[in-house]
């Protein structure tokens, strides 16, 4: 087989570091990566426990192997059948040798990965439970596993009906690993699994290997009946797993081949020969893995026995997949010489990054990162420890920063790491004190796998997990380095500037305008700038027909984003009143094809509840998900609506409609939270916190978003500093812009008000804020090219996080009139309109309060304005704002109470 360049670690009799020292670290790394990886370039990959990249040379191998080869279905007698037949042998040869194996001793079955070995070993001691049992012998399996397992792993519980435990340490293990505690948790005839990973998939830490031998040891008068399973994924990405010894190998051992060359996507299950009896009960069989079948009049069949792996693997084999492992093999083995090679590297990578972690300090000493290890195992000592560290941070207070907050700005720098909970529930239990309790509580709260969520208590719920490659290197190390220390580090005051904080004694010198109107007919779409003069309706769930529509998968049926596709920014949207239709065109041009329409047209009325009338205007009701929340939508029907935004995106996808007041029970509410975050601080009691389940449609959080023209050129202005290129106002996709209405006579000071604002006047109308909006990297995609850049999401994480969170922008809603026969009851705001910010005097109250309702501010003044609270007996009569003082502050008492402050 031909063979590539053989320079790579192999080549290198020794490992010296760059200045030349005796070290782990492997200099080529750095030519390899470069040769071979080059889908790493002005990358920082930390992910390898996932899964690490593959080779070129891999790739162009396997390619040269497909081409030049007709590989057919192995269960045939042609040529092109054996010839798979032969290449599958060898290679399962290759894969006994590549982990010191003898085939006399152990056998391979092919599985798709790790988890699905775990299954086909459940399945065989699940299916020894059978009716041939003495009286008093407990049916099914006991099983036992360690604390720090893959949720895999633990997932076997679930069928293990004679009983299970986890062992919480490992000295639980110890103990029970004695004839005396064996006895006394084993004294009956019930087939036993002890399980446990051998290296955690969360911090990294290798557990003992000598568990497997010294269990059998313990048995050795009796027949076995307690089993070993070890979960080798993790250990083997970065160290070699030597099977040589039979006797103190594991009964079953499973990996993932994905984890090791990153091609292909492979698992194996493999079984130490002498405890195949316990597969002879499973019953199950499919096709090449029988002699003779019996279907008619009788059911019968004969399971092939030449071998474990005849009788295991189900149906036809990936053949395709494990001829790949052949090329995989030849690659690794070129670039890196030894598994042995690639330990030594990445645990010297390994403890270069725990060491530069763990002296990260605050100005003021704080520690910067908690890092989860255990007291076992050492960083540079392959044999305790993996190339994985698993930690949170802390702020200059000692509080906890947002995981989601951290793994956003990796993605914006272009750093791929872990965070939550990294699929081993027992070591994030432990190591952040979660009682299950808490887990629960939790979930109820909304923790989900794979989405955003951060609990309201004190503690984190995830941690930040970096792991490392055969192909990392030194330059991966620094650049996550440099990225905790730019971002996250504290200066000795930890004490944040917030430009342009007002007072109440300038609010009412703010002399404000509505700059521009925006709504976002199509969610994640562009957005359409409502004209000059024209008066826009303000419904209940925000400005009218904002968020409306949405994007659909047409598989899975979620609604799509921006974040994951940024061409949506380029599909234009817009409303003609005048004709009543939502008009789509495309930002960009078509191409050569004619055939594509350049706009679409949908009808802004059909809003039928009835199901048939809507069947017939081309809707379909369909269950969908949008910012984790389940809703039904009215999805389009035609092809030529699906064709149009699909060939945009190069996504199956269509058009659905949320209409105002939701689709039966999947109406949406607004998520925010209005605690002053930028600003003001809410207390202990909850004051200030948004209780009120209002409208919304498919926005994300809120009614209505707006931002200050004042505070994006503050923001400007500090990017251009750094020497980088300001952004435009829709790169936020607010729905109001406002800015000052005399530029001429603006004021230091004025940036950032709006953090202080509690509520608004916008022409006749009256809205609540109801608290800052927390941003993510969408803003980063320049909303007229769909392209990324890391601008100003950078910018505001180093000048608008609080509380580990950046926030840029208000939620506002609609507080509306209850008299109808007020100029108030037509609720419209335009261009132009003034703005008048009003903000409650601060005030350390015990009660919750609440503006349910307001009536005009059309004279810019609060003479008689009339406050109703959440409790109805209490009304607050305000007068004459310009007479208010701090000695006309005095608390009122209602019910269950101090409700608010009154001013007389």
């Amino acid at each position: 087989m031909e063979k590539s360049d053989t320079s790579g670690m192999a080549a290198k009799p020794e490992y010296t570091s760059g200045n030349g020292l005796s070290s782990g670290y492997h200099d080529t790394v750095d030519i390899i990566r470069q040769r071979e990886y080059q889908m790493l370039k002005d990358v920082t990959y930390l992910d390898h426990a996932g899964t690490t990249p593959y080779s070129k040379s891999l790739i162009e191998q396997f390619s040269r192997e497909m081409m030049s080869n007709l590989f057919g279905n192995p269960h045939s007698a042609s040529g092109a059948s054996q010839l798979s037949t032969r290449r599958i042998d060898d290679i399962r040869l290759r894969l006994l040798r590549f982990l010191c194996a003898d085939p006399s001793d152990f056998d391979i079955i092919f599985v798709a990965n790790a988890t699905a070995g775990m299954k086909l070993l459940l399945e065989a001691l699940r299916d020894c439970d059978d009716e041939t049992k003495p009286t008093g012998i407990p049916r099914g399996f006991w099983y036992g596993y360690h604390h720090e397992s893959h949720t895999s792993l633990i997932g076997l519980r679930e069928a293990a009906s004679a009983g299970q435990r986890c062992f919480e340490s490992d000295e639980d293990v110890e103990a029970w690993l004695t004839d005396a505690g064996l006895d006394a948790k084993h004294s009956t005839s019930a087939y036993g699994l002890f399980a446990y990973p051998a290296q955690s998939n969360m911090t990294g830490r290798r557990l003992p290997l000598r568990w497997c031998g010294r269990l059998r040891r313990l048995q050795e008068t009796n027949q076995q009946r307690i089993f070993t399973l070890l979960d080798a994924a993790a250990y083997v990405s970065t160290a070699p797993l030597d099977l040589s010894n039979a006797d103190g190998a594991p009964d079953f051992t499973v990996l993932s081949f994905y984890k090791i060359f990153g091609f292909p996507d492979l698992g194996a299950l493999i079984i130490r020969k002498a405890c195949g009896h316990l597969f002879q009960r499973r019953k199950y069989f499919g096709g090449g893995t029988v002699d003779m079948v019996v279907c008619s009049k009788e059911s019968w069949h004969a399971k092939k026995i030449r071998s474990l792996h005849d009788q295991l693997e189900d149906g036809t084999l990936p053949i395709h997949s494990i001829i790949a492992l052949d090329s995989a093999l030849d690659t690794h083995e070129r670039l890196y010489g030894s598994m042995q090679n690639i330990s030594k590297h990445t645990s010297y990578l390994a403890a270069a990054l725990y060491k530069g972690l763990s002296s990260l300090r605050h100005g003021n000493g704080e520690r910067l990162c908690e890092i989860y290890k255990d007291s076992s195992s050492e960083y540079g000592l392959s044999g305790t420890q993996g190339p994985v560290l698993a930690f949170n941070i802390r702020n200059g207070k000692g509080g906890w920063v947002s995981n989601v907050e951290v793994e956003k700005l990796a993605t914006i720098k272009n750093i791929h790491i872990r965070t939550g909970g990294l699929c081993n529930p027992g070591g994030i239990a432990h190591f952040l004190r979660l009682t299950p309790g808490e887990m629960k509580r939790n979930l109820s709260g909304g923790q989900r796998c794979e989405t955003e969520f951060e609990s309201p208590s004190s503690k984190p719920i995830g941690a930040i997990r970096v792991s490392l490659g055969a192909m990392s290197n030194m330059d991966d190390v620094n650049v996550f380095l440099d990225f905790i220390k730019e971002f996250f580090t504290t200066a000795e005051s930890t004490a944040v500037s917030r430009s342009g904080t007002m007072s109440r004694s300038n609010l009412s010198e703010t002399d404000l305008r509505v700059k521009s109107l925006t709504i976002y007919p199509i969610k994640s779409c562009a957005g359409w700038h409502i004209p000059p003069g024209i008066s826009w309706d303000v419904m209940t769930e925000g400005l009218a027909w904002d968020r409306e529509w949405c994007l659909v998968h047409l598989g899975t049926g979620a609604a799509l984003n921006q974040k994951q596709y940024p061409k949506m920014a380029l599909i234009r949207p817009s409303i003609d009143l005048e004709n009543g239709v939502l008009r789509v065109r495309l930002g960009f041009p078509r191409g050569q094809s004619t055939s594509d329409p350049s706009e679409i047209i949908i009808p802004l009325a059909s809003k039928s509840s009835d199901f048939h009338e809507r069947l017939k205007n081309g809707t379909k009701d369909q269950s969908s998900r949008v910012c984790g929340d389940a809703v039904t939508v009215q999805v389009y029907t035609s092809d030529d609506i699906s064709r149009f935004f699909s060939s945009t995106l190069g996504v199956p996808c269509t058009l659905a409609r949320f209409p105002a007041g939701g689709l039966g029970p999947s109406s949406r509410h607004s998520k925010v939270n209005s605690s002053k975050v930028m600003g003001s601080v809410v207390n202990a009691n909850g004051e200030g916190l948004e209780t009120s389940r209002r409208p919304i449609l498919l926005s994300n959080e809120s009614p209505i978003l707006i931002i200050s023209q004042l505070s994006l050129n503050l923001l400007n202005q500090q990017i251009e500093a750094s020497g980088g290129q300001g952004v435009q106002a829709e790169a936020f996709r607010a729905n109001i812009v406002i800015d000052e209405v005399d530029q001429a006579r603006s004021k230091s000071g004025r940036p950032y008000m709006e953090d202080q604002w509690e509520y608004l006047q916008i022409g006749q109308q009256s809205f609540k804020v109801l608290g800052a909006c927390r941003r993510c990297h969408m803003v980063c995609i320049d909303q007229k090219t769909a392209q990324k850049s890391q601008e100003p999401f950078v910018t505001l994480a180093k000048t608008r996080r609080s509380n580990g969170k950046v926030f840029f922008g208000q939620h506002i809603c609609h507080l509306p009139t209850e008299d109808a026969s007020t100029p108030q009851a037509n609720s419209t705001v335009a261009m132009g309109d003034r703005v008048k910010p009003l903000q409650k005097k601060s005030c350390d109250l015990t009660g919750p309060t609440d503006c349910v309702a307001a009536s005009s501010l059309a004279d810019h003044s609060i003479s008689n304005y009339l406050l109703r609270v959440a409790d109805p007996a209490l009304t607050l009569a305000l007068r004459d704002e310009n007479a208010i003082s701090e000695r006309d502050i005095h608390p009122v008492r209602g019910r269950g109470g101090y409700q608010d402050a009154a001013v007389w």
